[in-house]
């Protein structure tokens, strides 16, 4: 049964679409985080935006955990986090499980900071696909989170 991944000879025409629409969207992606990060504080980095987000979406997070799930090592993550500690967006609380250990928060003011630029980077997203069914945005949901999983 053909997949559309393609065989011996090479990937086949289906993946190389996904390749050059995946490789425009990240370059999109990588420009527009710049921006949103600018945003939230104009010495922010935009690597730092992906942090906001986690903290945003999951709560109070470990260093270790955040830098396992936006798959970067400590060095990068102890740069990154320092300068939204040093920018008074995130702060760091002891771990009620381990005393030992702390959690980083998103302060109120990087709250209120990144949540203005959520909701117009969201209201965006709206007015990019305002003709779009609602099918097709759930099923681009769906296949990128799928993809995401892998």
């Amino acid at each position: 049964m053909a997949t559309g991944t393609g065989d011996a000879d090479g990937p086949g025409p289906e993946v190389l679409a996904l390749e050059r629409e995946l490789t425009v969207l990240l370059r999109r992606a990588r420009a527009s985080s710049a921006e949103l990060a600018r945003e939230v504080h104009p010495e922010l980095d935009s690597a730092a935006y992906g942090l906001l987000a986690r903290l945003d979406d999951a709560g109070p997070q470990r260093a270790t955990d955040l830098a396992a799930y936006i798959g970067v090592g400590k060095a990068t993550m102890s740069r990154q986090l320092r300068a939204l500690l040093d920018l008074g967006l995130v702060a760091r609380e002891p771990d009620p499980a381990d005393g030992r250990a702390s959690l980083l928060r998103l302060t109120e003011a990087g709250r209120t900071r990144f949540g203005a630029v959520r909701t117009a980077r969201r209201a965006r997203y709206v007015h990019r696909m305002a003709g779009w069914p609602a099918s097709d945005v759930a099923e681009l949901a769906r296949l990128l989170h799928r993809l995401n999983a892998e």
